[in-house]
C-alpha cells in the first residue's frame, strides 16, 4: 500500500507565489480604477508592497503583467455579465432585467475596460479578448429581444440590433455614467426610455430603413 505523499515545502511556496502574483494583479487593477490605465511594474510593485524584482519575477515584461491584470479582472466580473432566462417575460420586464445587469456590469468593468481599450492598439491579443466581449454582448441582447426583432425583415433587423447594441454597449453606458455623470437610476431610465423607443411595436417599420449613400 502506498502512503500518500505529505506536503513538502515546494507546495507552500507554491501558495505563496500564487498569493504574490494576485497580490500583484490585483494592485494593477486598483491602478486601473483610479485611473492609471497603463501603469509600470513599478508603480505596481509599490502598491503591491513587493519590490520590482518580485514583479518581474512573476512577468517577463509590462505587457505580460497588463495582459494578466485586465483578463484577471474580466473573468472575475464574468458573472455580472450572465442575465439568467434571456428572452422571457413581458418586453418591459426584459428591458428593465437587460438595463439593470449593464449598468452593474459597466460599473464594474469600466475601468479595466478602458485600460484595455489602450493596450488593444499594440497588443493584439488584448483586442481579440475585447472583440470577444462586445460579441457576446451583442449575441445576448439579440436573445433578450429575439421576440421583438426576428419578425422585422432582416434589414430592419440589422438595423435595429445595432443601434440597440450600441446603445447598450460598454462604453456608451461608461460615457454616461462618466462622461456625463448620470446616476445609476438617470443612466437606467435613459437606456429603458431608448430601448422601448427601438423595440415597441409602433416603431418597428414594415419597410427597410433608406440607404444612406456615400460621398
Amino acid at each position: 500500500m502506498t502512503e500518500s505523499r505529505p506536503l513538502t515545502a515546494t507546495d507552500g511556496r507554491t501558495a505563496r507565489r500564487d498569493r504574490g502574483r494576485t497580490q500583484v494583479l490585483d494592485a494593477a487593477i486598483e491602478l486601473f480604477t483610479e485611473g492609471t490605465l497603463e501603469p509600470t511594474p513599478e508603480q505596481v510593485a509599490v502598491l503591491a508592497g513587493v519590490s520590482s524584482r518580485t514583479v518581474y519575477r512573476y512577468f517577463e515584461d509590462r505587457a505580460a503583467l497588463l495582459r494578466a491584470s485586465i483578463d484577471r479582472h474580466f473573468e472575475r466580473i464574468e458573472p455580472l455579465a450572465t442575465i439568467p432566462h434571456l428572452g422571457e417575460g413581458t418586453l418591459d420586464e426584459r428591458i428593465d432585467t437587460l438595463v439593470r445587469a449593464r449598468v452593474r456590469l459597466v460599473d464594474a468593468v469600466s475601468a479595466a475596460h478602458r485600460a484595455a481599450s489602450v493596450r488593444a492598439m499594440s497588443d493584439p491579443v488584448i483586442a481579440e479578448r475585447l472583440d470577444f466581449v462586445r460579441a457576446a454582448l451583442r449575441e445576448q441582447t439579440e436573445l433578450q429581444f429575439s421576440a421583438e426583432l426576428d419578425p422585422l425583415g432582416p434589414d430592419v433587423r440589422a438595423v435595429r440590433a445595432t443601434a440597440i447594441d450600441l446603445l447598450t454597449g460598454i462604453e456608451s453606458i461608461d460615457a454616461l455614467r462618466r462622461n456625463r455623470g448620470q446616476s445609476v437610476r438617470a443612466t437606467r431610465a435613459v437606456l429603458a426610455d431608448s430601448l422601448g423607443a427601438l423595440l415597441r411595436p409602433s416603431t418597428n417599420p414594415a419597410v427597410p430603413p433608406p440607404t444612406l449613400k456615400e460621398h
